[in-house]
């Protein structure tokens, strides 16, 4: 009975040795040092001076702030290795748990190698794979052979893996893809924060946003998943089923429907022949309430089949026309409006929508170019505002007023209305002898882009250079009139007709001073004016 109960307590030493601190550690070898904490059953094996504990049931060894968990296990005592076999759990400082079916870790370098259905989780997301390298002491996981994470609502899968656990980030690389119930991202890396929600990109990237239908092609940038906020570089585009945006920076907020778009920035619908594109340096948007404003050098493009219109200034804002008129009233300067195109169930008015350019406007198209201080234009109507010192040019005819209002149809000048001090000088071929009209207003009409008639009212004046069939200079006359009409052929004026209290007079050409019959306000600005669509951005 005594040599019973002396075998059953030799039995026990075991455990309690290997728990024990050997009095010639460090304390570095101390922390290194794999403990046996409990196991149901276990054995000793001693061979070629190596010894191996085998533990079974329920398993937990200890280094340091680490524990593992085990079906069953063998430790290597020389080497400080620990084999476990199913159920195996690593608890890492409560911070990081890893589970799989099979083990090998390597207590003197801290390094885990699991296999066959891989977990780790740090509380935010959760990491499976087939195989994982873990090193405890820097916390970093790593799978090459394909893995899975799953953040909340997102999941991302990649061939490989680099898990960093005190920053709680994941690198992701080849073959990346992000799902969640919003977005979808492709890409061949990819660093993501399980905390923070936070996307970096570092290579080409394409994000596609399966609510609103819209595709992001970046190189670099990152996104925030929780907060839907994004800062995108290295010339990224965004592009949906109405229009694209390039920049070489842009920021958006997906919550607020605010972005900015700087360096090179391009706004392009795409339609080819009705929509518009605008061109800046900078260019903020607000997506709800579809606008945007455009500063640092912007360009309008009013895109159409032929004869495109491009408008730069200072600063170009767009909006909805019927937002603006809850705000303010709108003139209508119509008799009747355009009519309006189908608007399919879902789809937007093309024609609810307005520009507005503020100081140095200037416009240029093959038939007709402008400038002004600023700029009203709704589609709507289609009628360009000009106002403060406003001038337009038609091939060799200026038109200048306080306000000219120049009517399109079909994307071509249709009649143009000036207001107070309207004046309208047409240079004769390449002499240095200038037709003039004046008047409180002058209206004229185009037909198929091609001036045809004006007409003068109020206190009108009027100097004509007659030309004979050969084009010889016959004389000049100088008359005013209640009313004048000038009529054009080939945009040159062919005929002019007077109406009500006619008072002029014609002289030779060679017995009046020519300088002299210039109407009041005569200033011929033709250095203003746009020689091409470059032109305009010159200045």
């Amino acid at each position: 009975m005594i040599k019973r109960i002396i075998l059953s307590n030799l039995l026990l030493i075991p455990v309690f040795l290997f728990a024990q601190k050997p009095a010639n550690d460090t304390a570095s070898s101390e922390a290194k040092r794999l403990d046996i904490l409990f196991a149901d059953r276990y054995n000793i094996l001693t061979k070629d001076s190596t010894t191996f504990v085998s533990l079974a049931g329920n398993v937990k060894v200890q280094q340091g702030k680490t524990f593992f968990y085990a079906d069953s296990a063998v430790l290597n005592r020389s080497l400080n290795m620990l084999e476990a076999f199913g159920n195996v759990h690593i608890n890492d400082a409560d911070s990081v748990h890893t589970y799989a079916q099979y083990l090998k870790y390597l207590g003197k370098e801290k390094k885990a190698f699991l296999k066959n259905k891989v977990r780790l989780t740090d509380g935010k997301g959760t990491l499976t794979t087939e195989e994982l390298e873990y090193d405890v002491t820097i916390k970093i996981g790593t799978y090459l052979k394909g893995g899975k994470l799953v953040s909340k609502k997102s999941t991302l899968t990649s061939t490989e893996g680099y898990y960093y656990g005190d920053t709680k980030d994941v690198i992701f690389k080849r073959k990346v893809l992000m799902i969640d119930p919003d977005t979808k991202i492709t890409t061949d890396t990819l660093q993501y924060n399980t905390s923070t929600e936070l996307t970096t990109f570092t290579a080409p990237t394409i994000i596609y946003n399966i609510k609103d239908k819209r595709t992001i092609r970046t190189r670099e940038g990152f996104y925030d998943m929780r907060n839907k906020k994004a800062e995108l570089y290295k010339r990224s585009v965004i592009e949906d089923s109405s229009s694209t945006f390039t920049a070489d920076d842009m920021a958006f907020d997906d919550s607020t429907g605010l972005g900015e778009f700087r360096g090179n920035a391009v706004y392009r619908t795409k339609d080819a022949t009705e929509g518009f594109d605008m061109i800046a340096n900078n260019i903020k948007t607000n997506k709800k309430k579809n606008a945007l404003v455009a500063t640092q050098k912007p360009l309008l493009i009013i895109k159409q089949k032929a004869d495109t219109i491009y408008i730069t200034a200072d600063t170009l804002y767009s909006a909805k026309l019927s937002d603006l008129k809850k705000q303010r009233k709108v003139v209508q300067v119509r008799d009747s409006l355009l009519p309006h195109p189908i608007v399919k169930k879902g789809e937007e008015d093309s024609t609810d929508k307005f520009f507005e350019a503020y100081y140095n406007v200037r416009i240029f198209s093959d038939s007709l170019q402008a400038g002004g201080d600023s700029l009203f234009y709704s589609l709507e109507d289609s009628v360009f505002r000009l106002f403060k010192s406003p001038v337009v040019w038609a091939n060799n005819n200026q038109i200048t007023g306080d306000t000219i209002y120049l009517y399109l149809k079909k994307k071509k000048p249709e009649r143009l209305y000036v207001f107070e001090n309207a004046l309208a000088i047409n240079r004769v071929d390449s002499a240095d002898y200038f037709n003039q009209l004046k008047g409180r207003t002058i209206n004229a009409l185009f037909t198929d882009g091609q001036i045809t008639s004006m007409r003068a009212k109020g206190n009108a004046e009027n100097v004509y250079y007659a030309q004979d069939d050969y084009k010889k200079f016959v004389g000049v006359n100088k008359s005013a009139a209640d009313v004048i009409d000038i009529f054009f052929d080939d945009n040159k004026p062919k005929r002019v007709v007077f109406l009500r209290n006619l008072d002029g007079m014609t002289y030779p050409m060679r017995q009046v001073n020519h300088d002299e019959l210039r109407l009041r306000g005569f200033k011929w600005l033709s250095e203003k004016r746009p020689k091409s669509k470059f032109d305009i951005l010159s200045n």
